[in-house]
């Protein structure tokens, strides 16, 4: 929306100033519409806020951006006119952050927010042990865009920040993982009343050493611990022998059973619907985008009848209000598919459980059956918004 007013304004202004030379501003809107396009059309996961003011005849840029290469499309556009302008734009990260332009989560779970305050919705979290890139920084706050791309806020507590060859040396190394639910990276291998930190499913810290029962760990503040041995795996080795398959989408997920629902978490401690689809796919190896309303763009389509045919476990329903002539799809719910003979589904609403679409079944949910408005499958697909971490290393 800000892209189009925006577009609106400079071609008023090409009007004026170029005596409503009709070619030149459908030119430009052409150019702006392509670069949204092509380069931003998702504010979650690539900034395009551009601002501006006109001030004697002149067009004056401001805001923000990450996108380096459609912003020069853009000056190009206007130098290529011959319009007068002064450039006020920042491109992320910028010199105003330095040279830590990166950061490691450093508690179990970190809340990512909407806005640079603790009282902003939470947009999304972060496990332990998670790289991520720094954009920006305001107050205590540090604008981060976390490996699935999402960009959000997270305060200064939550990260420790490295520069280039502190993360590349964090990312090489190896780490361990945990795979329970929940639990503690104990301060000794004998007092188990003393903690560094708690721990959830899918936290990765930096491997030490091992004996017969317990993993030596560092965080990424250089703080050392232990974790039960029954807890956790070497990630390369975990990695190595992980087959994410239908069974373990549904082995995984059903080890969710319970966990609460909490608007924005992608946790064992509290997750949404996405969060929930994104936590089980990311236990299988997979890195999926963050929202519902992203994840419906990845992946291949099935059931495009949707009378529950041809469906897979593992596959993702989708949920929401269907387009119409006057409103566009809107996609608020997800959940993976089980099916056996029960028609089931898993999701988190309320907490994670299980519902069926066999309107014979005890546990029916008639909601969702109306509203449903497709699915996708991920297992086998090659996809650049999945992100396969096998291919990421070296096994």
């Amino acid at each position: 929306m800000k892209l189009f007013k925006f577009i609106f304004l400079i071609v008023f202004f090409i009007s004026f100033s170029c005596k409503n030379d009709l070619k030149i501003s459908e030119e430009l809107e052409s150019i702006y519409s392509s670069i949204k396009i092509e380069f931003a059309p998702d504010k979650r996961v690539e900034l395009f806020d551009i601002q501006f003011n006109l001030n004697k005849n002149k067009l004056i840029l401001e805001g923000e951006t990450t996108t380096k290469k459609a912003f020069s499309i853009l000056l190009d556009s206007l130098k290529n006119r011959k319009i007068e302008f002064t450039n006020k734009v920042r491109i992320l990260p910028d010199s105003a952050i330095g040279n830590q332009q990166f950061a490691v989560a450093r508690n179990s779970v970190i809340n990512i927010r909407s806005k640079a305050k603790h009282s902003a919705e939470l947009g999304t979290q972060g496990l332990l042990g998670m790289s991520l890139k720094i954009l920006d920084k305001k107050g205590d706050f540090y604008r981060v865009q976390t490996p699935d791309k999402y960009i959000s806020w997270v305060d200064k507590g939550g990260i420790t920040r490295m520069n280039k060859d502190q993360i590349d040396a964090w990312n090489q190394a190896e780490k361990v993982i945990f795979n329970q639910n929940s639990g503690y990276v104990y301060a000794t291998k004998i007092d188990k009343t003393k903690i560094v930190s708690d721990i959830t499913l899918g936290g990765v810290l930096k491997y030490v050493s091992e004996d017969n029962n317990f993993y030596e760990v560092k965080y990424p503040d250089n703080r050392t611990g232990f974790i039960k041995k029954n807890e956790g795996l070497v990630y390369n080795y975990w990695l190595k022998k992980l087959v994410s398959n239908k069974d373990n989408i549904e082995t995984e997920a059903r080890k969710m059973e319970g966990f609460p629902y909490l608007w924005g978490g992608t946790s064992s401690k509290g997750m949404d619907c996405s969060g929930f689809t994104k936590m089980v796919y990311l236990m299988n190896g997979l890195v999926i985008p963050r929202d519902a309303s992203q994840q419906i763009y990845a992946g291949k389509t099935v059931d495009e009848n949707l009378n529950f045919e041809g469906l897979e476990k593992g596959d993702l329903l989708f949920f929401g209000r269907k387009a119409t002539l006057e409103k566009k799809q809107r996609v608020t719910h997800v959940g993976i598919w089980l099916g056996n003979d029960k028609m089931e589904f898993i999701h988190a609403s309320g907490n994670v459980h299980l519902n069926s679409m066999d309107s014979n079944q005890s546990n029916y949910d008639e909601f969702n059956k109306n509203r449903y408005i497709g699915s996708k499958r991920y297992l086998g697909v090659v996809d650049e918004k999945i992100i396969n971490l096998k291919k990421k290393i070296k096994l």
